[in-house]
């Protein structure tokens, strides 16, 4: 708890979004239950930031006893190389040091890949930063994983970007994905509205949960989990 205070204050003192560094723990621990991690599962955070959303799932385990289990893989991604080193400080300290951690960008560098494929998780959650600017919609079109064949998120808001990803590196027909975003995810239109109504047609939203303003650090607006 004491670490996650001090993440919380990096975070709210550095002026970078929210998604950054750190997810408010009640937040975390709703997707945490939301998603239903089993033993065996590999769990993966593709912008993991300081790694306090991993953490809560990994908590999540438990085995047919009910009991805390450490029977899973962690895996994670993030571009800022200072929240980098946190995220593997933070899941250090919480005894955790078998995670595989990555540094780059998730979208235009995914790293966690096998086979020239992208990995396929059983749980993939994230608190992306909040309709990032420039995330790559320049080369998109000609992604290599194909991660975008429901169609391009405008170039200036990047919030289709990671759930996209998200959805093609969940194992398909027992993945589960848990997302944190802004309220504009549920009714711009356009191109996301595009990318929206496919994914309601192909049955891959179960619900949508509203989030109050003011929890995040860096934004007071409203969130959603998806």
């Amino acid at each position: 708890n004491c670490y996650e205070y001090l993440i919380s204050r990096f975070a709210s003192e550095s002026g970078k979004k929210g998604g950054e560094f750190f997810t408010p723990p009640e937040v975390s621990e709703l997707i945490a239950r939301l998603v239903a991690p089993k033993p065996g599962d590999r769990i993966c955070d593709p912008s993991c930031g300081s790694g306090s959303l991993l953490i809560k799932v990994a908590k999540e385990v438990h085995d047919a006893a009910g009991r805390p289990s450490d029977d899973f893989s962690l895996y994670g991604q993030e571009v800022n190389s200072g929240t980098y080193a946190l995220c593997r400080m933070n899941l250090f300290l919480h005894g955790i040091d078998s995670a595989r951690i990555e540094w780059g960008d998730t979208i235009k560098n995914p790293k966690l890949v096998e086979d020239e494929r992208l990995m396929q998780f059983d749980v993939v959650v994230a608190n992306p930063p909040f309709s990032l600017d420039k995330w790559g919609a320049e080369n998109a079109g000609n992604d290599r994983f194909g991660r975008f064949q429901r169609g391009i998120p405008p170039k200036s808001k990047g919030d289709y970007a990671f759930l996209l990803h998200m959805v093609e590196t969940a194992k398909a027909g027992s993945g589960r994905v848990g997302v944190v975003v802004p309220h504009g995810v549920l009714f711009r239109g356009a191109s996301e509205g595009l990318i929206r109504k496919k994914l309601i047609e192909e049955n891959l939203l179960d619900g949508v949960i509203g989030l109050p303003a003011n929890l995040f650090f860096g934004t007071g607006i409203p969130a959603a989990i998806l």
